[in-house]
């Protein structure tokens, strides 16, 4: 028989207890997930909540990389993921031979990851990059510095456009961002005039500029908090209304397009979380050498603010 929603919480919040556990959740996954973490946040946000955990046990609600990510920044740190089948395409549109081979036809190049990648990649990067700091991070690097991207063609895209630099990048991209077209963003302003368009960085081009706005998840929290608008609409996965409807009651948020809906960020259930805690299942687990490389591209961006 099925638990009710009541009763998981309570089980979670007694095994949370039990095992000195810090819930991790990502903003795409489920409301009630989000609900039950201790932090929710994007990519950058977590992965500085994940420096700083002080538990035992992190239990990391999102995909794979995230998880790997967490364990990479806190190695002394037991990391659990819910459902460990809960991978990312893009991520896995490169993998470490494919960046050598990269690396190998640009020699002399700088290899920079977006943290949507696996840790064997990020083991091979000279540095890491979020949505949310990646034009900072990229400020860093000299104009005329030769620069691999990988493995989203359109963060990579955005970045050089903003910085007037040119990447090599890598043709990889997310498959719910890449859904969006300029005609979407048409019809969702005709649907809601006046709105303000906030879309992500991982979008093509032309929807990037048919937007007002380019945001990680967590800048477009920042921004919907700040801004005087009181309507948006949102291009990114719809995760993301729970916590902006939540943060910002007397506002309106209206998806960009209804199916822009990440699969694998929903494989993170309340169920999935009382069991992973239960039978502390699945730990994440990483090769040291592998770990210790791609923490130094983490933490380099880290530095940078």
């Amino acid at each position: 028989m099925q638990s009710s929603v009541k009763d998981l919480l309570d089980e979670i919040a007694v095994l949370r207890r039990e095992r000195n556990a810090v819930i991790l959740a990502h903003n795409y996954t489920t409301g009630d997930v989000q609900d039950v973490a201790d932090h929710t946040g994007d990519s950058l946000e977590l992965a500085r909540r994940a420096a700083r955990v002080e538990a035992d046990v992190i239990v990391f609600c999102g995909v794979y990389f995230m998880a790997e990510t967490a364990k990479i920044l806190n190695p002394s740190k037991t990391v659990l993921i819910p459902d460990a089948l809960a991978g990312c395409p893009m991520a896995d549109m490169i993998n470490a031979g494919q960046l050598r081979e990269f690396k190998a036809a640009h020699p002399g190049a700088k290899a920079v990851c977006y943290v949507n990648s696996t840790a064997e990649v990020k083991a091979q990067c000279d540095m890491c990059v979020t949505s949310g700091n990646a034009e900072r991070v990229m400020r860093s690097f000299p104009p005329d510095e030769k620069i691999l991207f990988v493995p989203d063609r359109h963060l990579g895209g955005h970045i050089a456009s903003l910085l007037g630099r040119r990447y090599e990048l890598w043709q990889g991209c997310c498959p719910v961002h890449a859904k969006l077209t300029a005609g979407d963003i048409a019809a969702a302003r005709a649907a809601h005039p006046g709105a303000v368009v906030m879309v992500h960085p991982e979008c093509p081009e032309d929807v990037r500029e048919a937007a007002d706005v380019a945001l990680s998840t967590g800048g477009m929290c920042a921004f919907a908090k700040e801004s005087p608008a009181r309507e948006f609409i949102v291009g990114t996965e719809t995760g993301i209304l729970h916590r902006l409807v939540g943060e910002n009651p007397d506002k309106k948020f209206h998806p960009a397009k209804s199916d822009l809906v990440c699969a694998d960020m929903k494989k993170i259930t309340l169920e999935k979380l009382r069991d992973s805690l239960a039978g502390m299942k699945t730990e994440v687990v990483l090769p040291e050498e592998i770990s210790a490389r791609a923490r130094r591209a983490i933490e380099a961006m880290l530095e940078l603010g």
